[in-house]
């Protein structure tokens, strides 16, 4: 291991056509980050590939169009300015085959930028607050260059990096990013309410982050005995572990244990999980896994969705041709639900968008991709109720949609459903 004084320094050792792996999330490595930019002028065509990241993306930029391509596992709100379908570009692959596209070596990985927590008297690193995939690229890196930083919670489970496994190395002592709770409208609360509705005492659940992850967990304030298996979470989760209604007494892997792929929130979030034994990051080949997901009793699910067309197909990424985000791990834990004892996959949405057209549709807008197939969807979820489409055929599930669509929709959805139909025939 090389310790450097410098990002830029520690970065020298990239060089043209090398794959770049980034940690992502609250785990972005900034310093590194910009000491790679700070290189740009002497490389060329070097390929960054990661989950979702914090902050600007500046290699994203046309200006940087020689020296950096870009191949998005979840295209987030940085790289949307950007996203041109050709230097900058999406690759999609569930959450849980991630680490397996990187084993096999079909785009290997050169170099891995990751954002540790301080060795301890044994030299064990943790990734942090950002297990989920980065595990596993610094297993299939050639190189390691980590920002080791004082302020990167040390984090239970299989997050554990050896400092020997390091090839350069700089130390830093900088703020995580944080996401604060959005406020919740109207609309978003009582979808909360219908979604904790489907939910049982001793339930395992899954959710993320956002208004609709937080309205829901804000209604499940007077359950009791809830389990946690999930992607991700975030402060909205951390109120029911301190009020006790998560005490993940009745669940199967992990009993006693909040499991998560990675975490993102405030300073709060940060300091409740730092060397906390109650909280465990996973592989995320493991935590999506459908089959592990189903081993824990009555998995409740909570997914959201751009699009639901009438007949029960989920776009999750794309509004039409414009990719807004990633496959990520909706499906695994759709399918895992199903497959719980018990268990209930959700879909939860707005009836219409901010502009005021609906969200479910009788089809989806062309380019519109599906994440979630109308053979795996069970109840979706608007401010208007709910609808179970389980079991239920093409037109059955049509007027069940309908009637959880926005009133001044209805009428309109019905006739489109209409003339859908009559193309059946």
């Amino acid at each position: 291991m090389k310790k450097h004084l410098s990002a830029e320094n520690a970065l020298s050792a990239v060089k043209s056509g090398d794959r770049i792996f980034i940690h992502g999330a609250a785990a972005t490595p900034h310093r590194l980050i910009h000491g790679l930019m700070a290189h740009a002028s002497r490389l060329e065509n070097v390929e960054i590939m990661h989950l979702h990241t914090d902050g600007e993306a500046a290699y994203a930029k046309p200006i940087f169009k020689d020296s950096f391509r870009v191949a998005n596992l979840f295209v987030g709100g940085n790289i949307r300015p950007h996203y041109d379908g050709e230097r900058v570009d999406y690759l999609p692959c569930l959450l849980s085959e991630i680490p397996a596209l990187f084993r096999s070596g079909e785009r290997p990985i050169d170099i891995a930028l990751m954002h540790l927590s301080p060795p301890d008297e044994h030299g064990f690193c943790t990734l942090g607050c950002s297990v989920d995939v980065a595990l596993e690229a610094v297993s299939c890196a050639r190189m390691v260059i980590a920002q080791i930083n004082h302020q990167m919670p040390r984090v239970h489970g299989d997050g554990f990096i050896h400092i020997s496994q390091l090839d350069h190395v700089i130390e830093v002592d900088d703020p995580l990013p944080e996401s604060p709770p959005p406020h919740l409208t109207d609309i978003e609360i009582a979808i909360g309410q219908h979604t904790a509705s489907l939910i049982d005492d001793g339930a395992t659940i899954q959710t993320g982050i956002g208004a609709i992850p937080n309205a829901v967990l804000n209604a499940l304030a007077n359950h009791q005995h809830l389990g946690v298996h999930t992607e991700m979470w975030s402060d909205g989760l951390l109120n029911l572990l301190e009020s006790g209604v998560i005490d993940n007494s009745r669940k199967k892997n992990h009993r006693g244990k909040t499991v998560s792929g990675f975490i993102a929130g405030t300073k709060r979030v940060y300091d409740f999980i730092d060397d906390n034994p109650s909280i465990i990051q996973a592989r995320i080949d493991w935590i999506n896994s459908p089959s592990e997901i189903a081993k824990n009793p009555s998995v409740a699910a909570i997914n959201s969705a751009v699009q639901v067309d009438l007949t029960g197909q989920v776009c999750a990424d794309s509004i039409g041709h414009r990719i807004i985000s990633g496959v990520g791990g909706q499906m695994d834990f759709i399918r895992g639900a199903s497959l719980s004892e018990g268990g209930k996959p959700i879909i939860a949405l707005p009836s219409r968008t901010r502009k005021g057209q609906s969200r479910l549709v009788a089809s989806l807008h062309p380019g519109a991709g599906v994440v979630t197939t109308r053979a795996h969807v069970h109840y979706i979820v608007t401010e208007y109720g709910l609808a179970n489409l389980y079991g239920r055929t093409l037109n059955e599930r049509a007027k069940a949609l309908i009637n959880i669509a926005h009133p001044d929709d209805r009428e309109k959805l019905d006739r489109d459903w209409h003339q859908v139909r009559a193309l059946y025939q």
